[in-house]
């Protein structure tokens, strides 16, 4: 599962990393992102291009947007047949932009907050879907899902779903609407390899949604040393 993530790069950042060319939009940097917020994708229609998005995919039948807050995610292994999501799996597929994204390590009781993200600090792109959704009264926005898939080798002790980064060099080939080979597709939604991330224990303020401070995504023990006896990643 992803249910927060992270995009700490300014979209100037982005375009430049991802090769961007005109990049129209203006979003702050967000710390702490959760459901229905808005959000960076990038699609491709002709040229890639920026677009703001809000997290929670809308298929065009939706009554009203609150569906959007149980459509966060989808399953790699489902996602090409399941009704909601098979026809922007075709052709409307993006990268929803991040820097890296938070999950939850249970130690007895308790739930650590946990930052994972790239050694190379550079921003990323989760494998999403994105979808137009017009409401009753006449609005239509833009709305999107990340896809999620097993967990790689960092993350399984803490949990048993990951979202799909897409590499580097297989982001035009995600990105291509004419690319329609299901096969393929799923051959890019698969665990990103462990040895190219790391992790760290941050503050449980991380919890509250409505905290979004760049101390979020600090590391709570400079020196694991300090880590209490009896509590590990």
């Amino acid at each position: 599962m992803c249910g927060r993530f992270v995009r700490s790069s300014p979209i100037s950042s982005i375009a430049e990393a991802f090769n961007i060319q005109q990049a129209s939009i203006e979003i702050a940097p967000s710390y702490n992102i959760s459901p229905t917020q808005e959000i960076v994708i990038i699609n491709k229609k002709g040229a890639k291009q920026l677009m703001q998005c809000t997290w929670g995919f809308l298929p065009s039948w939706a009554r009203d947007a609150s569906m959007g807050s149980k459509m966060i995610n989808a399953r790699a292994e489902t996602v090409p047949s399941k009704p909601t999501f098979k026809s922007a799996f075709r052709k409307q597929r993006c990268l929803v932009i991040a820097d890296g994204f938070y999950e939850w390590h249970k130690i007895k009781n308790k739930k650590t907050p946990v930052y994972i993200h790239l050694k190379s600090g550079r921003p990323f792109g989760f494998a999403g879907l994105y979808n137009p959704w017009t409401s009753p009264e006449g609005k239509t926005f833009c709305t999107c899902t990340i896809i999620t898939t097993s967990a790689n080798e960092l993350l399984e002790p803490i949990h048993d779903r990951m979202p799909v980064i897409i590499p580097r060099d297989k982001e035009d080939l995600w990105l291509n609407p004419e690319e329609q080979d299901q096969d393929v597709l799923l051959g890019l939604l698969k665990p990103y390899p462990s040895e190219e991330m790391e992790m760290h224990e941050v503050s449980a303020k991380v919890n509250y949604p409505k905290y979004n401070s760049p101390e979020a995504i600090k590391p709570v023990f400079k020196d694991l040393r300090q880590r209490p006896q009896g509590v590990s990643l």
